[in-house]
């Protein structure tokens, strides 16, 4: 049997939604919410200081200024909170942020102070105010500004952009660095609706995670005033802003992309498969409930390779392959408008719940568009994925439902939450029936829109509405290993790429039998087919170098092209070959790579493997770092700063 652990009444689940009130704002694109849809019994969550209990905040209204040469914004925050009866304080979550002034809605002054500051998790600012009353919404307006260091922001020289003429800003809020720019309850089960006004200039647009309110307006001398508003409640982390240099075009009626104007052309004809994946994930899984889905390819210092930011996603240039080889991305960051953004972990011990879903509902999406070979490729690059991060992960985080008490959310970002949970619905899909899991999975959606979602309101669920009291289909599932216990439980099967079958055949013949790499049949291969090869090692090795000889190296590198390269996945991985075996020639193209982009994903990994290599690798990578690491997002520096330290 499944245990639960009693944080939250499963009853939350069982709100009735027919003929209650509905929650939109006028004149809006997206569908109204359910009010009953949002109503829940707050968890404790160990990442924020906010209290929900006591008072919550349900509408932010931000009017800020962006000052490219202070690097900061200005401005208020104007907070709508409820709270219990006789409630007289809220407290929020504010980390680098210059107070300026708390004020009720009329600009009648209210105590505030901020408490000790915790370097991971800022401060708990408590804001004081007569009782409320039961229902009651009151407004409190916070002043404030930004500062340079602010973790969720980077400020972009012209020169780091590519028009190389204006400067650019975006925000990273996920996991926990969204009160880093916005004083609110930065908890992700504390669902806030927003809207804004971002004064900025003249010269730039401001693009925002949320539907746009007409035209832009003067401001001022140089400056331009924009206006979006979200009337979905969203956990806070999904508030967005991307100031700059940008333009516009449509794919079609509800999908487009913006990025910098030099990269529009290309961009744009990358990513023209986005339309028919939302047909398609709306056939899978119900309605998409956010109006448009645009997609802001960002520059290259972006961490991620995506943010699945409500009606505009944030993507990494380094998706621009040219061929649309690497579009699973888009499919994933589509899939979140469900799993994520409609259903969000109540906290970041239940993030499996975001990105297993997602990673499971991603290859869906990419089954139905490119066959199921397709899927299946993708499928077992994720379990070799998973491989490794269960060799190099302690026990205890591999997991799915994690203890990050005292730690960084972001330590919980692995494979596991993303392949060992995506494995774990395949393992429920294979065991039930995809017709059955399907129905399923579609209704977990239906009934809890826009709710905050813990493990155990998970299993609450599942065995509601899918186990329904058999207790040998419950057995079968083994839900309590998967969830509970470390490693993977002994009902999963790994996924089997026959197409990869000759792949396989392929690097054995190079990598162990010391073939000739002219023999590698490069050129008729896919992304994948090619990401596989170059991820084969000898069994049993999971890293270390001297199983390949310079000579072999050179071969590989000269046959395959792979300095000139342009895929980022491919020299990625063909790094992670070189950095190890300490291969000289290679270091061009690995300062080339680590200089030009700051994605997390390939920069994190390749620093880690310089540093393992010594006297070899160490004077490298410093020297690499001090020279990229201004480039670099917070986000970034923050995890490679632990390995290389900072200059």
């Amino acid at each position: 049997m499944i245990r639960t652990l009693g944080l939250v009444s499963a009853l939350a689940l069982t709100t009735a939604l027919g003929g209650c009130a509905m929650m939109t704002a006028p004149g809006s694109d997206m569908p109204p919410v359910p009010a009953s849809a949002v109503q829940f019994e707050y968890v404790r969550d160990v990442h924020s200081h906010a209290r929900p209990e006591i008072a919550r905040v349900k509408h932010v209204a931000l009017d800020l200024a962006a000052d490219f040469d202070a690097g900061i914004l200005a401005g208020t925050a104007a907070l709508d909170i409820q709270g219990a009866q006789g409630a007289n304080e809220i407290i929020l979550d504010v980390r680098n942020l210059d107070l300026r002034g708390v004020t009720d809605a009329n600009g009648g002054p209210l105590q505030y102070e901020t408490g000790a500051n915790d370097a991971l998790l800022g401060q708990p600012l408590t804001i004081r105010f007569p009782a409320l009353t039961q229902g009651e919404t009151r407004r409190i307006v916070v002043a404030y500004a930004t500062r340079p260091d602010a973790a969720a922001l980077q400020w972009l020289t012209p020169a780091q952009t590519a028009g190389g003429r204006q400067p650019y800003m975006f925000s990273q809020g996920q996991a926990i660095l969204t009160r880093t720019w916005v004083p609110t309850q930065d908890s992700p089960g504390i669902r806030q609706t927003w809207d804004a006004r971002i004064v900025a200039p003249s010269e730039l647009k401001v693009v925002m995670s949320g539907e746009g309110l007409g035209q832009s307006e003067p401001a001022g001398p140089g400056r331009t005033a924009w206006r979006y508003r979200m009337s979905n409640p969203v956990p806070p982390y999904l508030i967005a802003i991307g100031v700059g240099d940008v333009a516009f075009r449509a794919i079609d009626e509800r999908t487009g992309v913006w990025t910098e104007p030099s990269m529009l052309a290309a961009a744009h004809e990358e990513l023209i498969p986005t339309a028919e994946m939302v047909d398609v994930a709306e056939a899978l899984y119900g309605p998409y409930r956010w109006g448009r889905y645009d997609i802001l390819v960002l520059p290259p210092s972006f961490p991620f390779g995506g943010m699945e930011n409500p009606r505009l996603t944030f993507a990494t240039p380094t998706i621009i392959a040219g061929d649309r080889s690497l579009v699973s991305l888009v499919a994933h960051e589509l899939a979140h408008s469900w799993s994520g953004n409609l259903v969000t972990n109540a906290t970041w011990a239940d993030f499996w719940l975001n990105e297993g879903f997602t990673v499971y509902f991603e290859n869906r999406i990419m089954e139905q568009l490119y066959g199921r070979d397709r899927a299946l490729m993708l499928q077992s690059l994720g379990w070799g994925d998973l491989q490794s991060t269960l060799a190099d992960l302690p026990a205890a985080d591999t997991r799915l439902k994690l203890d990050l008490a005292g730690r960084d959310p972001d330590e919980g970002l692995t494979d596991i939450a993303y392949e060992k949970g995506a494995a774990f619905l395949r393992t429920i899909e294979r065991t039930v029936g995809r017709e059955r899991f399907d129905g399923w999975l579609k209704g977990y959606f239906e009934r809890n829109a826009f709710r905050p979602m813990t493990t155990e309101l998970f299993l609450a669920d599942i065995l509601g509405n899918l186990i329904q009291g058999d207790a040998a289909l419950e057995s079968r599932l083994m839900m309590d290993a998967w969830i509970y216990q470390p490693g993977m439980p002994s009902n999963w099967q790994p996924p089997v790429s026959d197409a990869f079958a000759p792949v396989d055949a392929a690097a054995r013949a190079f990598f162990a039998d010391k073939g000739p790499a002219s023999a590698v049949p490069w050129s008729g291969w896919s992304t994948q087919e090619r990401q596989r090869f170059l991820a084969w090692r000898p069994e049993g090795l999971a890293a270390g170098r001297d199983w390949l000889t310079d000579a072999q190296l050179a071969d590989l590198e000269s046959t395959l092209n792979l300095r000139q390269e342009g895929n980022a996945e491919l020299v990625f991985a063909w790094l992670q070959i070189a950095v190890p075996h300490r291969y000289q020639p290679a270091v061009p193209t690995l300062e080339r790579f680590l200089t030009t982009m700051g994605r997390r994903k390939f920069v994190l990994p390749l620093f880690t493997s310089l540093w393992a290599e010594g006297d070899w690798g160490r004077p490298i990578a410093t020297r690499l770092y001090a020279q990229a690491r201004p480039g670099y997002h917070p986000v970034t520096t923050n995890s490679v700063d632990a390995v290389v330290g900072r200059p």
